[in-house]
């Protein structure tokens, strides 16, 4: 997956010497038993170099468990990994340790993920810039002792498939680490994040998987990207996935064949990017895909469905190309989190529990007025616990409060929406978010504005860097148009009767 390294990242990195070369193994560390993760789970990316907390994102979108990406080196060449290569985030405790302690005490966790795109493309993935297997082995056991997970993701992809001495020395290090978790009676899984064609890997990414087989590293998932396939090709997104996992499927009984079928798929994860990806519209991921892929991954029972990334999980950007803090599509803020949320299932109930509704569920304002519903908590297990509250999802002219914004579990709160003439008419979800150091959950508010300026466009907007291709549909000024052919650069409203688009009417 991609990210931009911050500029942080980046000076820190050139004024860093050669890194702390001896990173001492962790052999003696206590293997600690963590608790496993859910049989089938929902882990979406957070991108952790944005200075945003996990847990609340946890918290604000219902996901209650993370791939935190990503774990690299400063520079090529050194052995001592960091969060995104930034020498101020090491693996400890005051890197991130309060907020996944925080999503453990609520019944979650995190995955830390090693490489990503800008790591196997710079040569600071772990095992591509560190030649010996003992300190890499030492950076895995770290993470795992000092934030007490049960799983690593490795995330590999272009330069780094290639780097075939790289390949051998993770899945080396992954048989070490493995054989030390065992020793220690703890259960550790690993898995491989592959890029992946609409039938499968390709021979670069079965190469991994083979390596680890002869290295004897046991692989428990094999999570592949769904989305930049760049082959020009027309895509129904959720289609491909299946396609995908099944040529996946196919590959992974090849290698186990004494696996059964339900244990096969049990190994396979999906990662999804929400709405347009890096290729383009062309390659658009939408609701309903998401609907139909969580589905399937239900009735298959594959063991994980991620998406990249949590921060991109709303509408800031709608008719936009792909970016990392918002979909590009027209969306309320967290609806392919609230989609996929259910995947997981065989996690245990906190022992301090509360419920989270707002009364009534949806109400009804005309454009300058007000209105108000009522949050109410509940303790459902347990002994009640302070519940920080939060709301999201107001669109331009609206604004929503709670008062007060923190209650004690079986005590409510006053959800106050006022709108301005500027309000846009349309239906809107509000997302009320309520976490307690034990538990959190989310209520939505259904909010339809009537009576102001213009009605809400459900098209995507033009964007003038955007492809387009015949048949789709873009809003435009207050209007929505459709392509009659391949188009770029042309905006909607200038290009004539007989231009490439239609004007379908006012939104």
């Amino acid at each position: 997956m991609r990210r931009i390294r911050s500029l942080r990242a980046a000076l820190t990195a050139v004024a860093t010497t050669a890194a702390a070369l001896g990173l001492t193994a962790v052999a003696g560390a206590p293997a600690q038993a963590a608790t496993p993760l859910p049989a089938h789970v929902f882990a979406p990316y957070f991108e952790s170099w944005t200075g945003e907390s996990p847990a609340d994102l946890s918290a604000k979108s219902g996901a209650k468990h993370l791939t935190m990406a990503f774990l690299q080196t400063a520079q090529k060449g050194s052995c001592t990994a960091y969060w995104n290569g930034d020498t101020s985030l090491p693996i400890a405790a005051s890197s991130f340790g309060a907020d996944i302690k925080t999503m453990q005490g609520r019944g979650g966790d995190v995955i830390p993920s090693f490489g990503g795109y800008t790591a196997d493309t710079t040569g600071t993935e772990i095992a591509d810039s560190c030649t010996d297997v003992d300190q890499i082995a030492a950076v895995y056991e770290k993470v795992v002792t000092t934030y007490d997970i049960p799983r690593l993701d490795m995330d590999i992809e272009v330069d780094s498939l290639d780097n075939s001495a790289g390949i051998d020395r993770r899945n080396k290090a992954i048989k070490k680490v493995q054989d030390w978790a065992a020793a220690g009676g703890r259960k550790l899984e690993i898995s491989y994040t592959l890029p992946t064609t609409t039938h499968g890997l390709a021979a670069s990414g079965l190469a991994v998987l083979k390596n680890a087989v002869a290295n004897g590293a046991k692989v428990d998932v094999a999570n592949i990207m769904t989305f930049d396939y760049y082959d020009n090709a027309a895509h129904d997104m959720a289609k491909d996935t299946q396609t995908a996992a099944q040529g996946l499927y196919n590959q992974l009984a090849a290698l186990y064949p004494s696996k059964t079928p339900a244990q096969l798929w049990g190994m396979i994860g999906v990662t999804e990017m929400p709405g347009v990806d890096d290729f383009g519209p062309a390659e658009t991921f939408t609701l309903a895909n998401a609907k139909t892929v969580y589905d399937w991954a239900v009735a298959k029972g594959i063991n994980m469905i991620s998406f990249w990334a949590l921060q991109r999980d709303n509408g800031g950007c709608p008719g936009g190309a792909a970016a990392d803090n918002c979909s590009g599509i027209a969306q309320n803020t967290w609806d392919f989190s609230h989609i996929f949320a259910p995947f997981t299932s065989g996690n245990t109930a906190p022992s301090n529990d509360f419920s989270l509704t707002a009364s009534p569920a949806s109400g009804s304002v005309t454009a300058g007025g007000s209105t108000e519903a009522t949050v109410k908590t509940a303790v459902t297990a347990g002994s009640a616990q302070t519940v920080n509250l939060t709301v999201s999802g107001a669109p331009a002219g609206v604004t929503a409060t709670l008062s007060p914004n923190s209650v004690t579990a079986g005590g409510s709160s006053t959800l106050k929406i006022s709108t301005t003439s500027a309000a846009v008419n349309g239906t809107y979800t509000l997302t009320v978010s309520g976490a307690s150091p034990s538990a959190a959950h989310s209520a939505t508010y259904t909010l339809t504005v009537t009576g102001g300026s213009g009605n809400q466009c459900t098209a995507p907007a033009w964007s003038a860097t955007a492809i387009y291709t015949g048949g789709q549909q873009v809003s435009h000024k207050g209007h929505t148009w459709k392509a009659k052919w391949w188009t770029t650069g042309e905006e909607p409203g200038t290009t004539g009767e007989w231009g490439v688009w239609q004007d379908l009417g006012a939104c």
